[in-house]
């Protein structure tokens, strides 16, 4: 049924472009869809999912499948600069901030250089274009260069590793690796993307003068809106990338 899931997907593909069926606008059921073009609902369910991995439709888990508004690029750029800085630099894009207190565990470990179960501060950041998540990034610090209060509205309206700029001590080397990979079903839900869209990940990790790791961070881009441009080093000292 390849063929058949592929001419539906073309055939609503050709409607979202004419404008037929709008950006924000709610698809019919994937039951009234199925009956439409006389399908099953396995086979209609994969047409979606050709969409999906397109970027021009998501499923919103109990409302349905919606038409995505045009997707902003985002081009990360490297060498020591700070994320925020050029992953949403969009006035379009809002930034959502949760704050949870946990031990440092599994691969954190030796990234962060500290002991199991010493103290951390993760801050999970999801940006959004109109209602749709359009990337996510999870920080960890060493919970005492953690803001007592967490990144707050200020922080949110500065960028939240300006902030963090402001705390920590100057960074003298900035570590990045970078790579290609499918979202876990955690990553795909929560991005709303299907797990079959390749995600560009950066793994970056800031250590100051002292030689302590002040700063982890994962950034996560899901690779239909992504695009990476590594540049010299800003700050004194080095920074590595790995692919």
């Amino acid at each position: 049924m390849a063929s058949r899931r592929l001419a539906i997907a073309n055939d609503l593909r050709t409607q979202i472009s004419s404008g037929r069926i709008k950006a924000g606008e709610r698809l019919p059921s994937e039951a009234q869809l199925a009956a439409r073009y006389a399908v099953s609902t396995p086979t209609l369910r994969n047409a979606l999912a050709v969409l999906q991995g397109e970027g021009l439709i998501e499923k919103i888990h109990g409302r349905g499948n919606f038409v995505r508004h045009p997707i902003r690029r985002i081009t990360y750029v490297g060498g020591g600069h700070t994320p925020d800085a050029h992953t949403t630099t969009d006035a379009a894009l809002r930034m959502t901030v949760r704050t949870t207190h946990l031990p440092a565990r599994g691969d954190l470990t030796a990234l962060l250089r500290v002991s199991a179960s010493s103290p951390l501060t993760e801050f999970l950041c999801i940006s959004h274009a109109e209602k749709s998540p359009h990337s996510l990034a999870r920080i960890y610090v060493p919970r005492d260069l953690a803001p007592a209060d967490g990144p707050g509205e200020s922080a949110l309206r500065k960028g939240v590793w300006t902030r963090f700029s402001e705390l920590r001590p100057p960074l003298a080397e900035v570590q990045e690796r970078v790579s290609a990979r499918f979202p876990t079903p955690r990553e795909a839900a929560t991005l709303r993307i299907s797990s079959a869209l390749p995600v560009l990940a950066v793994t970056r990790v800031a250590t100051d003068a002292a030689g302590r790791v002040v700063e982890v961070a994962r950034l996560l881009l899901p690779g239909d809106r992504a695009d990476a441009l590594f540049t010299h080093p800003t700050m004194s000292g080095d920074r590595r990338t790995e692919g």
